[in-house]
């Protein structure tokens, strides 16, 4: 087969296409014939050598993709040979063929094209896992989604709205901004031009919100605290800030808040067999319905992962940016 390999960490360049041995199944694992694959920003971190795939996952980046089943180990039930599926891996998404433990494969939703549904995987199991399971957002209460037209970003404005809460988004310009808005937002800031604090102390009339959706890091978790409710969650998943975070113990004690950082790609197997199944249970009904669907940004071939981490690294994208292997 051919896979996306990181020759040595760097930039996009020290990525490249090349023949790799096809993937065997375990006795609990799938062979999925790879239809795309996703983009996250643990791909990016990985190819700069900060994020190493855990131990027994292959080398190569992707953490998500869609496709067909072609194999099955000996102990797989649940699934058949020709099922259309997506699937949340440990690495080595960024392939014409991968294996991956049958409990994190997903069926492709009604409606969703086949290619288009490897952006579903990573951002259903992050928002959901996040939001709604450790935050517990609640229906009528309120949430701030960072970056709210990013991959991750887009999700959570959608689910956050189709679960009845009143959904805040902060985007970088006055195009996603509207996007927002489309996806769900009720209140879209340009953080570039507006201080997403003030704004919502004024929508909310200074009660502020319940939960925050951050994937920023830095300076934003002091910011977080500040606009946050008395008995605020803030879900910190990612670290895209060089700055150091600081707060202030005394806000954090008077709101009785909470602030917890999480990963998904490093919890044992059996907890992202939890989050997996959740999802299927929760997320997968809305997406059959057409209440939440897929954003794909732009779809590149496989020879072209170089291009596709420059567009992601640009920030200028909308919605998920996809690999397609076939």
């Amino acid at each position: 087969m051919r896979a996306v390999v990181i020759t040595a960490p760097g930039g996009p360049d020290v990525l490249a296409l090349t023949e790799m041995d096809d993937p065997v199944p375990s006795d609990r694992e799938i062979l999925i014939r790879v239809a795309a694959a996703g983009l996250n920003g643990a791909d990016l971190a990985q190819r700069r050598g900060f994020y190493p795939a855990p131990a027994g996952a292959p080398d190569w980046p992707g953490l998500e993709v869609s496709g067909e089943v072609v194999g099955l180990g000996a102990s797989v039930t649940e699934w058949a040979v020709g099922d259309r599926v997506c699937a949340l891996l440990p690495g080595g998404g960024y392939a014409e063929l991968a294996t991956v433990d049958a409990g994190l494969v997903l069926p492709v939703p009604a409606g969703v094209d086949l290619v288009e549904a490897a952006g579903l995987p990573e951002v259903t199991a992050t928002v959901w896992s996040n939001v709604f399971h450790n935050a517990g957002l609640r229906p009528g209460e309120s949430l701030l989604v960072h970056g709210g037209s990013s991959g991750i970003g887009s999700m959570a404005v959608q689910l956050g709205a189709a679960m009845g809460a009143r959904v805040f988004a902060t985007a970088g310009t006055a195009e996603k901004v509207a996007f927002c808005r489309a996806l769900g937002a009720e209140v879209a800031i340009d953080y570039r031009e507006q201080d997403f604090v003030d704004v919502i102390a004024d929508a909310t009339r200074g009660v502020g919100v319940d939960v925050v959706l951050d994937i920023v890091g830095g300076d934003y978790i002091a910011r977080d605290l500040e606009a946050l409710a008395v008995g605020g969650r803030i879900m910190s998943i990612a670290a895209r800030s060089n700055t150091p975070s600081s707060i202030d113990v005394g806000t954090l004690m008077r709101k009785r808040a909470r602030i917890w950082g999480t990963t998904l790609r490093a919890r044992p197997l059996a907890e992202r067999v939890a989050v997996i199944a959740s999802v299927r249970e929760h997320v997968w009904p809305l997406l059959d319905a057409g209440r939440v669907r897929p954003v794909i940004d732009s779809v590149f071939p496989l020879e072209d992962a170089p291009q596709a981490h420059r567009r992601m690294e640009s920030s200028v994208h909308r919605g998920k940016i996809l690999l397609q292997a076939g």
